[in-house]
Order: structure tokens, then sequence, then C-alpha cells
């Protein structure tokens, strides 16, 4: 009687080098992204929002009503948001970056809580007629989200943040006439000098 032989299996195919690279490769890429920092803040693009708010600054101190007051500075709103989100598309393409992902979408996530706060408290102020606070509490929730999504960007983008803040914050003990100052100080200057800080160090 014949003693069979141990069974052999046939070895598994060896998994192609090629396809393990591009496995490490996308890990590393997608930890680099998770970990690193959001550089597409627009600094050209803030340089530009910044001019635009001086503008609307000179604009609604010339306003006779609190309505039409308000009316230019919530157009100011739209036109900062139409330069800043292609401004940082185009920066993010250049640095080969995504919007809506790794840092790009936690700065997002971070900036948008204070700006949705933001406009509730404009529309609710506004309804009981306290439009004297609006500009400090403007520059404080536009400060605090610049503070809290800096947390995933460069490291001067939270100290512009800060310094809107402390504007805001002076900005509700002012007197009313005083708010449209307030406001070219932080929108505007503070704006344009930070911009100008990031674009030439941190690429546009």
């Amino acid at each position: 009687m014949a003693i069979p032989g141990p069974l052999h299996s046939s070895p598994p195919a060896p998994i192609p080098i090629d396809v393990r690279a591009a496995d490490h490769l996308r890990y590393i890429r997608e930890t680099m992204e998770r970990a690193g920092e959001f550089t597409a803040v627009p600094g050209w693009g803030g340089v530009a929002m910044g001019l635009t708010a001086l503008v609307a600054a000179y604009s609604a101190s010339h306003q006779h009503t609190p309505q039409r007051w308000l009316s230019i500075w919530l157009i100011e709103a739209f036109v900062a948001v139409a330069i800043a989100a292609p401004a940082s598309a185009t920066k993010a393409h250049r640095a080969n970056a995504k919007l809506l992902s790794g840092p790009g979408r936690k700065f997002l996530l971070s900036f948008a809580p204070p700006i949705v706060v933001g406009g509730l408290l404009t529309f609710a102020l506004a309804h009981a007629g306290f439009h004297a606070l609006l500009p400090g509490v403007w520059l404080l929730l536009y400060g605090a989200a610049i503070v809290t999504a800096g947390s995933f960007s460069v490291r001067v983008v939270p100290i512009m943040g800060l310094c809107l803040m402390l504007l805001g914050a002076a900005a509700l003990f002012v007197p009313r006439t005083m708010g449209d100052l307030f406001m070219a100080l932080g929108f505007g200057f503070v704006q344009i000098g930070f911009g100008i800080w990031i674009a030439q160090r941190h690429g546009g």
C-alpha cells in the first residue's frame, strides 16, 4: 500500500512591487494631508478684500439711514466671498492641494460656525434696531473664525484673527459714529497688512 506524500498547495502569486509602492505612496500622501497646514489662505486675495472694505467703509459712513448702511456692508460681504473663494482655489491648485480634504476641510469646518453665528446675530440685531453693535460683533466673530481655522494654517493667520478680535472688542464700546472707522481698520488695513505678509512669505 502506497503512502501518499504531503500535499503541496501552489504558492500565492507575488504582488507586483509597483502596486505596493503605489499603496505606500498613497498612505504617505494622505497622512501628510491630514497632518499638514492649510496654506491656501489667499494673500493677494486678502489685499483685494481689504481694499474693497476700505471703499465700503467710506461709502457706509456717508449713509443717512441704518438700513442703507447695512446694505453697503452686506454687499461688501458678498464681494469679499467672491474674491476669497476663487483666490483660495487658485492658490490651492498651484500648491497641488485640495480645499475640501485634509487640512483644507478642517480649516473650512472651523471657519464656518462663527460666520454662521455672525449672520444670525446680524439679522437679530438689525431687526431689533441695534445697528451700532454690528461692527464690533462682525469683527469679533470674523476674528474668531480666523483664529479657530488658523490653527490648521500658518502661524500668522491666527495672529491676524486675534488682531481683528481686539478691534472688535474695542468697537463695542466706542461711539456709534466710529463703527466704520473700526471696520476700515479691521477689514481694511489689518486684512491688507497681513495679506501682503502672507503673499510674500507663503506663496501668494
